[in-house]
């Protein structure tokens, strides 16, 4: 308003004039931005842009708070500086920018409600624009965006419904009524509810619908003053623009389809149309169509028909097909040609042909018909400079007179290396960055295949721009990184047998590196590219490896190896070994995800004898006296000086490990292993053994056939096996059978009975004692433990053969020719030592028994002592024991007697009463040994009265 009121246009005002063309400029870009919110203001602010740059009409439904709003029929057209016409171009280049955006596939929820309110908007207040809003809203229902959810679609159809209403109730209507009334019909309207929307005919007749108000009237009637050629040149538009009706009366795209349908819907073509779509439809039904669905009413009549008709042309528009769409192309490149013959062009155009036909310019320009045309156009091309027709000099070429022919080469400079690459590359980022456009008018595919095409022809600087863009967003643009991969595999496959691989690889390496650079990728994007690969290179493959080494992508990259080994069984080998390798990862978690799928695969048996070779190959390499180099990533199999550690020899052990619970008959390998091997490689072997061999069971025939067949050098290795099956469960009747035959047939080595002692007879565990107690201490306490039932397990213990009264006694029975007194001595004292195992009880009927025995054990008495030191409150009982000794005579047993003699000084004077039962020379015998009990005694006697 400001600009509209000033007579003389100032540099201030000029200045702000561009500030705010370029500010809108911008504002409609943001169209396209990634943010849902920035795209809804961009949608309000360019609906405002289109109802300031086009006029008000008499029956232009204007908000009260809006009248006084400048428009374009409140600009003056003698205005110096602003155009009218210009503003008015702008203004409907606005809409059309706003339609395309609201039938985008890919549009938001937010933003097409904002859409469909701001055409509702437009169309009241601009009812010029009503065709284009109520094509715009047929396009929309008929092609609803499938990104939608069920319950957008539900809202999107409701909204789609209220602006519908309120664009009916408009006097302008009149015309769209049908089409208006039909799309609420399916919107699920009811018939009621449309005739109260429909506005009354008193509105419709207050004012002819094209009727431009004063202010248009004004304009029209006033002539233009101090326009430039510009305005001039687009004065046809300026007339013809206000009048609504005159752009409702041209028919579109969709009217012309649905006027060429609505004839050949028949009954018989829709019912052969129906017959064959159902072999397209989806086995379930599609969230969309069953929001949108509206069950048919009165099919067959004349107006469902036209509704039909215009459903299908709207589909069929929309996808460019139909003759409406042809005619529209039509009419559009007719301006084109008119365009391209002016004046100049015409004179090239005549003078090029003429010398192509080897005639003279003097030979046309003699023929009346042939000049005129020339000589009619020649006032307009004053305006303009002649064109430069070069090379058309005349040039007699013998008798014929023949003219030079004109050669493009002959007049363009060739263009450098540097030139033609930086030509190049703009093309491309060029092509690169008109995604969005380009998916909107529906050439996406052919926009991938022109890509695909230049950067598999041009060298490393296009690939390296295109590679970047797809790993800028690959979930959108896998697609273009397919066709380039594929058209690389076609140029390699075109020039065999001498084609090379090294620009499909560099392909194929770019987009799985750039893959695994990327922070995440759950979505199982490098699986895809890596299975949809025509061939999977080397290197390639060594990519792959490192992204199973990535421990937060191990998974996802093992996932993909093994769906390589199932669904590319000419190199499923290949691959398996990369998986295998992983087995030995120094990495735990890495090792343990590749064990795990290794496992799998060993089910198949397709692939379980490489699998089994490959472990027993990584076996045999601990006989080495060094590990090979292969063990630290070289290929070949070459020993190296560095000595045999713990962590390389798991590192062959891992794989087989993890098998031998699959397969028991792998347990020889080891055994053959396990005798050839240094000591430190059997001590990691005896150490890691345990887990599957308790995996195997006791009951496997693998393993008994090993116990029974020990073979020489791998008794340590047996007797580990035994160990590990026992230690929680007890020994099978099976087990103990073999492991006896073996003790008794082959080798009799007393350790080998140790892990099956609780299913031995009492018979044999006490013939065992005299060499099980003088092993090394700790096995010693192992045997006990398992006798005693004390040994710490959560399964269930067995029986033991011998409970712990027998067991003590039996220790005390072992000959001493057999077995040296300090080993007894050790024994019985782990024995006292389990103190929860040998109660007073326990001990009680220890002494009981070994005193009833004759002759009388050696020590005897020194259990008594143990047991009176450890449980007291015996007293009583030891008292009674001594007593009954003398009546055996304790004193023929020297070890025995001196023991007696020891206990009863320890237990004076409790202990009088037995010694006074001693016959006097032993009596006497004992003074002598201790002298220290006389006086004791003797004041004890004295105390007694004459009664006792």
């Amino acid at each position: 308003q400001w600009m509209v009121k000033s007579k003389v246009i100032s540099e201030l005002q000029e200045a702000c004039w561009e500030m705010m063309a370029a500010m809108a400029s911008d504002i409609i870009l943001l169209l396209d931005s990634d943010n849902d919110g920035i795209r809804t203001h961009a949608i309000k602010f360019v609906e405002g842009l289109i109802i300031t740059l086009s006029p008000r009409m008499a029956d232009s439904d204007v908000p009260k708070r809006h009248e006084n709003d400048i428009s374009l029929e409140r600009i003056p057209k003698d205005h110096p500086y602003i155009k009218y016409n210009v503003l008015w171009e702008e203004g409907k280049a606005a809409l059309e920018q706003l339609l395309k955006f609201m039938v985008h596939p890919a549009i938001s929820s937010i933003n097409l409600t904002a859409a469909l309110g701001s055409l509702a908007t437009i169309a009241r207040q601009r009812p010029m624009f009503m065709a284009e809003v109520i094509q715009a809203y047929e396009t929309l229902h008929a092609n609803l965006p499938p990104t939608l959810a069920k319950s957008q679609v539900s809202s999107v159809r409701k909204n789609l419904k209220l602006h519908l209403l309120s664009v009916l109730r408009h006097p302008s209507s009149g015309d769209f009524q049908p089409q208006i009334t039909t799309l609420l019909v399916d919107l699920g309207t009811q018939q009621a509810e449309i005739a109260r929307s429909m506005p009354s005919p008193r509105d419709t007749r207050k004012r002819p619908r094209d009727e431009p108000d004063a202010t248009l009237k004004k304009m029209k009637i006033e002539p233009p003053l101090g326009e430039d050629d510009e305005d001039k040149d687009l004065e046809p538009t300026l007339v013809a623009a206000p009048k609504a009706a005159g752009q409702a009366n041209v028919p579109s795209d969709t009217d012309i389809t649905a006027e060429f349908l609505q004839p050949l819907l028949t009954p018989e073509n829709v019912a052969n149309l129906v017959l064959i779509s159902m072999v397209y439809l989806p086995e379930a039904m599609p969230a969309s169509f069953q929001a949108t669905y509206t069950p048919v009413e009165s099919a067959g009549t004349e107006a469902q028909i036209k509704h039909l008709a215009r459903l299908m042309a709207t589909q069929m528009t929309a996808a460019g097909l139909g003759p409406g769409v042809e005619q529209t192309k039509h009419l559009k490149e007719e301006p084109k040609e008119e365009k391209a013959a002016k004046p100049e062009s015409v004179v090239i155009k005549r003078r090029l042909s003429a010398l192509a036909q080897g005639q003279a310019i003097s030979v046309l320009g003699a023929q009346g018909s042939a000049t005129n045309p020339l000589e009619e156009e020649a006032p307009q091309a004053k305006r303009r400079p002649e064109p430069i027709i070069p090379a058309t000099q005349p040039r007699l070429a013998g008798a014929g007179g023949r003219k030079k022919v004109f050669r493009l080469a002959d007049v363009l400079k060739p263009l450098s290396d540097t030139q033609m690459e930086k030509l190049k590359l703009s093309a491309v980022k060029r092509i690169l960055r008109a995604e969005r456009a380009v998916a909107c008018s529906g050439a996406a595919q052919a926009r991938v295949k022109i890509l695909a095409s230049l950067v598999t022809q041009f060298e490393v600087p296009l690939k390296s721009e295109v590679l970047a863009f797809i790993l800028d967003d690959v979930r959108g643009r896998l697609d273009l990184a397919f066709a380039w991969l594929f058209q690389e595999y076609n140029v390699y496959l075109s020039q065999l047998p001498a084609g090379s691989l090294e620009r499909y690889d560099q392909c194929l390496i770019g987009l799985l590196a750039g893959l695994q650079e990327k922070p995440d990728q759950k979505d199982g994007i490098f699986t895809k590219v890596v299975l949809e690969a025509p061939l999977i290179t080397e290197s390639a493959l060594e990519v792959i490896r490192k992204y199973c080494e990535d421990e937060s992508r191990t998974y996802l990259g093992m996932s993909t190896l093994r769906d390589l080994i199932f669904k590319r069984p000419s190199r499923q080998f290949q691959y398996l070994h990369v998986l295998l390798d992983l087995s030995s990862h120094e990495k735990d978690k890495v090792r343990q995800q590749a064990l795990l799928f290794i496992k799998r695969m060993y089910e198949k048996d397709q692939l379980r004898e490489y699998v089994e070779k490959f472990a027993l190959n990584y076996l045999q390499l601990l006989v080495h006296p060094n590990p090979p180099s292969v063990l630290f990533g070289a290929d070949k199999d070459t020993e190296v000086a560095a000595p045999w550690t713990e962590e390389t020899i798991k590192q062959c052990l891992y794989l087989y490990l993890a098998l031998l619970p699959h397969n028991h008959k792998l347990i020889h390998e080891l055994a053959s292993v396990y005798t050839e091997a240094i000591a430190d490689i059997k001590r990691t072997v005896l150490r890691v053994i345990e887990q599957p061999i308790r995996g195997m069971g006791m009951n496997s025939p693998e393993l008994l056939l090993l116990v029974e067949n020990c073979p020489k050098g791998a008794e340590t290795l047996v007797t580990r096996c035994l160990h590990s099956l026992t230690d929680k469960v007890p020994p099978s009747p099976e087990l103990v059978k073999r492991v006896r035959d073996l003790y008794h047939k082959r080798l009799p080595d007393v350790r080998f009975l140790i892990p099956v002692l609780n299913g031995l007879e009492k018979k044999e565990v006490i013939q065992a004692l005299p060499k099980l107690i003088k092993l090394n201490p700790i096995v010693v306490k192992e045997v006990f433990n398992r006798l005693l039932g004390t040994q710490h397990g959560d399964g269930a213990s067995a029986v033991s053969p011998l409970n712990p009264g027998e067991l003590l006694i039996a220790l005390h029975n072992i000959d001493s020719s057999k077995c040296d007194m300090k080993s007894i001595i050790k024994a019985t004292n782990l024995c006292f030592a389990e103190r929860n195992v040998y109660t007073s009880e326990v001990l009680a009927v220890v002494m009981q028994q070994l005193m009833e025995q004759s002759p009388l054990p050696m020590l005897l008495m020194r259990t008594v002592i143990q047991a009176l030191t450890m449980y007291p409150r015996l007293g009583g009982f030891v008292m009674n024991i001594l007593s009954r000794l003398i009546m055996k005579q304790v004193w023929k047993y020297p070890k025995v007697w001196e023991g007696f003699i020891k206990c009863c000084q320890r237990t004076k004077p409790q202990s009088f009463q037995v010694v006074l039962q001693l016959p006097p020379p032993q009596l006497a015998a004992i003074f002598d040994k201790c002298p220290e009990l006389r006086e004791p005694l003797l004041s004890h006697v004295r105390a007694l009265t004459p009664h006792q």
